[in-house]
Formats: structure tokens, sequence, C-alpha cells
């Protein structure tokens, strides 16, 4: 009990210390935790994204472009497939879906995609469900000027059933580039949580035969989707042979998740940046601990000498001064969740509005228990050079008058 008594009277005395101290550990654990967690989660939502296809077919190009113009609406098409090319896809016999796109459009910077009702009707934005349409919508019709809109991009842009918009060429917004035709928003989609609620959909032949594009390339394509049936690595591996390696004017890009770790293998400087400036945080926060109680030693000398003198023992003096150290790291535990919270709803904000992929703040993962349990450590590593110092406090130096 004592030693506790003498820990809160110290916590108290030096409460400024205490809380810089405490706050420095809560900075360097909510980085650690938003660290470790968007780099956990941006992989598999960015793998997870294309849920429902395992495969993209395209131009003869870099299969990581491919699938960021296919699947997350990032990059631009590395050129157009024929129309004979989707045909041959769509008959094979280890295909089961084959969804085509057209895309090279735009409205006020958010992307138009042209496709056919089987991406919404037969794809799975998630294992087990369909793309959803809020109350009051309806799905296009292939035959006519009619959009079907992303919950993100309709919330951004103020689109509901019964407007009307006109579409822009190219990827980027110009008022300049404005198509002649108008689109009715005849639905708009539940939240899927995937890059496709970012997106406007229109039908196929509306990207195709739009106003200002080339007449003799209006039955290309940008891409096709492809699921093959059962998943078979077999049927991928094949025709990754067959369009990879004996063809020379499409790309197979297959399998999805293994493309999108491209990216992120390109991106593994930047994660070891933040991992070092992370540590580096740390590295301060238990510095900052062990200076501010070291220089608490030394100016309490005198009260630690007469602790000595009315029976305290050596080992009391240095627990107190150790759990001292502990309790200030725990207490900058407590402070590292609201910062990762505030870190991580930023960060989630920033990859919604760019890719459409989201993040979830509540997931569980391991670093919530031992990275506390680190920083919890490292405080009372900290704490042990103050702690020797108190020990070896002598009290007939320290108890003799001033002069």
């Amino acid at each position: 009990m004592i030693l506790f008594l003498l820990v809160r009277r110290r916590l108290r005395q030096h409460a400024v210390a205490s809380v810089i101290s405490a706050f420095s550990v809560a900075l360097a654990g909510g980085l650690m935790l938003t660290v470790w967690m968007v780099r956990d989660q941006s992989r598999r939502a960015f793998s997870g994204a294309a849920t429902g296809f395992d495969a993209v077919l395209g131009a003869r190009g870099a299969k990581l472009q491919l699938v960021l113009n296919a699947v997350f609406h990032l990059e631009a098409s590395p050129g157009n497939l024929k129309w004979e090319d989707y045909q041959e896809i769509r008959d094979h016999p280890a295909v089961e879906l084959a969804v085509p796109l057209a895309l090279g459009d735009n409205y006020r910077g958010f992307r138009i995609a042209g496709t056919t009702l089987d991406y919404f009707e037969r794809a799975e934005p998630a294992p087990g469900r369909r793309f959803k349409l809020r109350e009051g919508g309806r799905w296009f019709d292939t035959l006519r000027r009619e959009a079907v809109v992303g919950s993100f991009a309709a919330r951004k842009l103020g689109l509901r059933v019964g407007d009307k918009f006109h579409p822009y060429h190219g990827l980027a917004f110009d008022e300049e580039h404005a198509h002649e035709e108008d689109y009715l928003v005849v639905g708009v989609l539940e939240p899927s949580n995937t890059p496709a609620d970012r997106v406007i959909w229109i039908p196929l032949a509306g990207v195709q035969n739009m106003s200002g594009h080339d007449p003799a390339a209006a039955s290309d394509l940008s891409a096709v989707l492809v699921k093959l049936r059962g998943g078979s690595p077999l049927a991928g591996f094949q025709l990754d042979q067959y369009y990879n390696r004996q063809g020379t004017r499409l790309t197979w890009a297959w399998p999805i998740g293994r493309v999108v770790a491209e990216l992120f293998d390109k991106l593994a400087w930047l994660e070891r940046v933040l991992t070092v400036v992370t540590a580096l945080v740390a590295v301060v926060a238990g510095a900052s601990i062990m200076a501010g109680l070291y220089n608490a030693m030394h100016a309490r000398r005198r009260d630690l000498a007469i602790l000595r003198a009315l029976g305290a023992r050596r080992g009391t003096v240095f627990m107190a001064t150790w759990l001292e150290a502990v309790c200030i790291a725990a207490g900058g535990i407590v402070g590292a969740f609201p910062i990762y919270l505030i870190c991580m709803t930023g960060v989630a904000v920033v990859l919604r509005a760019s890719t459409g992929v989201v993040l979830d703040l509540w997931t569980w993962h391991p670093v919530m228990i031992w990275g506390p349990v680190v920083l919890v450590g490292l405080g009372g590593l900290a704490g042990v050079a103050p702690a020797v110092l108190a020990y070896r406090t002598e009290v007939g130096r320290h108890l003799a008058p001033v002069t």
C-alpha cells in the first residue's frame, strides 16, 4: 500500500512533467497502432476489393496498371481490346463470368464506366452478397441513356434518382470537354464498401458510341473482369500461358490479389520509413520518462533520505521510482487509443475518397495487445536508471544541514 501512496504523491508533485512524458508515450502508441493497422487492413482491403473476380483481361501492358484501372479506377487504360477478344474469353469453358468494361470519361472527376447488367446481377462485391439499389431506383436500360451511381459518388455529387448530367471526355474533369449526351440517373447503389461506390455506371454502348469518341473503335473495350469456374488455379495458369507467354496483344492479370501485392511491394520503403519514425518516437518517449524521473530524483534526494531514515527500505524506494515510470507509460497507453482513432479516421476518409477502399477502425488485431505491452515495457526499462539512483541515495550525506 505504501508503494502506491508514494507513487501517487510523486505523480501529483510532478504533474506537468508526468503529463508531457505520458503524452509522448501516447503519441508513440497512437502512431504504432495506426501504422500497423493501416498496413494490415489496406493489404487485405485492396486484395479483396475484386471479390467475385479472379482476373482482368486487357491490352498489352503492365498487370498492375490494368488492375488499378479496371478494379480500382485509379490508372489510365493501357489500351483497348477488341470485342472478339471479349467473346473469346466469355465463351471459354473455364470461365463462369466475363464482364466487359469501357472506360475513359468522367463527371466532375468521378469516373464513368460502361458495362453490362451482369456486373450488378451476377458479380459479388462480397462473398454471398450482390449489389443492391436504394429504394426507388432500378438498373439502367442498356438501350437508353441511363445511369446507376455509386453511393459515394452520389453523395459527393448530390445526384439522386431523376437527375440528369452531361459526361465529360477523359479521366480528368475539364468543363471544355463536355459530351453532347445527357444521362438520367435511374438508380443509386447501396454502399458496397468497394471501388464501385465511386463510379457512375452507364450501359456499355453509352461509352462506346458517345460523341467525340473514335467511331472506328465503337466496339472496343478497356478491360474484361473474369471469374473462373470454381476459381480454378489450373485454368488461370493455362490462360496466363495463352495470353502472356504465347500471345503478344493482350495481358492476363491473374490472380488479382497477387497483382495488387506488387503495389505494396513498391511501397515497402514507405512502410519501413513509417516504422522507423514510430520506433524513434517510442525511443524519445522512453527517454523523456527517464530524463524526467532522473532529474526528479536529483531534486528529491533529501526527501528520499528522509524516507530511508523513517524506515523505508532501499527496495521500497527502488520500486516506487520504477512504478512511477510504469504508471506514466500506462497513462500514455490510455491516451494512445484516442490518438489512434483520430489518425485512423483521417487515413480511412482519405483512402475511401481516393480509392473506394474502406478501412474498419474497430477491426481486432494482436497489435492492440502487444503494442501497449511493448510501450509499457519500454517505460519500465526507462525507469530502471532513476530507480537505481534512488536506491543508492545515501541517508547521512543528504540529511546533512545545507550551508
